[in-house]
């Protein structure tokens, strides 16, 4: 697998950050565009087991922190390299209180993940373990993209 480094990978978190730096500025002239109801979970994406010296199957890692989410309201779907993340963090309770602040987001959110490799999405399998969500996914060998084909004699 070539090391390529993905010029956007770190967008969303960088937007992320602009967002928390700009936003009030935004908000207080009136030129915060309407923001949709929900939030977006932070992702790592790590491989391992890549290279000539790796212990078991080479694979892709993502892990989601999705605190606070119930494990029956998180959907996973594979489709070639892309991963596809949703779910739904309930409303905090805030009837009777006054909070100084309020950061924990909830509502609606999906994360879709592009991978840079080719995965195996049958055998795919993720663990939900202190709030992270866990997904590993193996990754295609160059014996499993082709095969020979044999060909038979027709009648």
């Amino acid at each position: 697998m070539s090391r390529q480094r993905d010029l956007f990978v770190n967008f969303d978190r960088v937007r992320r950050e602009m967002d928390e730096l700009f936003g009030d500025v935004w908000e207080r002239t009136g030129l915060a565009p309407r923001r949709a109801s929900g939030f977006s979970p932070g992702v790592d994406v790590y491989y391992c087991n890549v290279g000539e010296q790796a212990d078991g199957p080479p694979k892709a890692v993502i892990k989601v922190d999705v605190a606070g989410v119930e494990l029956a309201a998180i959907s996973l779907e594979v489709s070639g390299r892309r991963l596809v993340i949703s779910g739904e963090r309930p409303d905090q309770e805030t009837e009777g209180r006054v909070y100084e602040q309020l950061e924990i987001a909830s509502g609606p959110f999906r994360r879709i993940v592009e991978l840079s490799v080719d995965v195996d999405a049958e055998s795919a399998r993720a663990t939900y373990d202190d709030g992270i969500l866990r997904i590993e996914l193996p990754l295609v060998t160059e014996a499993a993209r082709s095969r020979t084909v044999p060909i038979e004699r027709g009648e």
